[in-house]
């Protein structure tokens, strides 16, 4: 089968198309033959060395397809099943083994690319909404980033727990998509100071949370968008890693709370794997949540997907089709 290997982390040259065998199911494994794969920052992060898997190793988090093969004792799928996963690596090939329990029915109105395109980002979002900081009506959420594959769908399911959203965008067309799934207001933080565009918009109150997928550049003064006692959700870190800070700071601009999640403790089993997928798919056959795609690539043009994804461009989701 073929797949995309990295020996050395580095650049879009770092990714090899290669033949390697296929693999075969272990014991609580089954084999997906893949149809579509979502490409996301976390494997430009492993890519590039910021976070390190160990060497040779195939890129990919998350992917849509049917169930292969399976290993022994598997019960919860069987051959012909439609399933989707995130959280397990190796996603960028045409096979792949993953444990049993990781994996979720797929409807059948719903397509592959659909699906993967809410395996990671859209279980991401149902936990940072629902879990992380459980939003209610009448509580406002700034969503960095918000034309992004995550913040697409952060907006709508803010917007389905009853939040008020403030969106932040780098351009007007960004900004226009942002609006079309729900967000209530978008800042252009390429040409205004969304701190300040935030304490307009709330009378110098501030926001309740402020999800922050960008880091570096945008965690100072998201806490400053901050009302009394709010919470920061750092969920990325697309313009770096924040550099170390005192936590004093929290105390000093309204005793604050911060948290930097990670999906895995927030699908640590089957059943809370089934509970946010179910919900993301129940809303998507309602209609309530749409899934955008900015574009696909074939698995062979993998790097033109990661400089796609790295140029910020992208309005939505980027896939990769075996």
């Amino acid at each position: 089968m073929k797949s995309i290997r990295v020996h050395e982390f580095g650049g879009i040259d770092a990714l090899k198309l290669e033949e390697i065998a296929k693999p075969e199911p272990g014991k609580g494994e089954a084999r997906v033959r893949i149809q579509a794969i979502g490409v996301n920052f976390i494997d430009v992060y492993q890519r590039v060395g910021l976070y390190k898997p160990a060497l040779p190793f195939t890129l990919g988090q998350e992917a849509a397809g049917v169930v292969d093969a399976v290993g022994a004792g598997v019960t919860e799928v069987k051959a012909g099943d439609r399933v989707a996963y995130t959280s397990v690596l190796g996603s960028y090939a045409e096979y792949a083994n993953v444990p049993a329990w990781r994996l979720f029915p797929v409807p059948d109105d719903v397509t592959p690319e659909q699906a993967a395109g809410v395996a990671l980002q859209g279980l991401t979002a149902h936990y940072l909404a629902c879990s992380t900081f459980p939003i209610k009506p009448g509580d406002t959420a700034l969503v960095h980033a918000a034309a992004g594959g995550l913040g697409l769908l952060l907006v709508q399911i803010a917007k389905l727990c009853g939040a008020r959203v403030i969106g932040t965008t780098s351009t007007e067309a960004k900004a226009q998509m942002a609006k079309r799934v729900g967000a209530d207001e978008v800042i252009l933080y390429s040409t205004q100071d969304f701190e300040a565009e935030v304490k307009r918009l709330t009378d110098g109150k501030g926001v309740d949370v402020v999800y922050d997928s960008v880091g570096k550049t945008t965690f100072d003064k998201g806490l400053n968008c901050l009302r009394r006692r709010g919470t920061l959700v750092l969920c990325g870190q697309s313009s770096g890693p924040v550099p170390p800070f005192d936590p004093q700071t929290l105390n000093a601009k309204g005793s604050l709370f911060l948290t930097r999640p990670t999906l895995a403790h927030y699908t640590a089993d089957r059943a809370e794997v089934l509970l946010r997928a179910n919900d993301l798919f129940d809303w998507m056959r309602a209609g309530k949540l749409t899934v955008t795609i900015a574009k696909s690539f074939p698995l062979a043009d993998v790097a033109a997907a990661h400089e796609f994804l790295e140029s910020r461009a992208a309005i939505g989701k980027v896939m990769l089709i075996p």
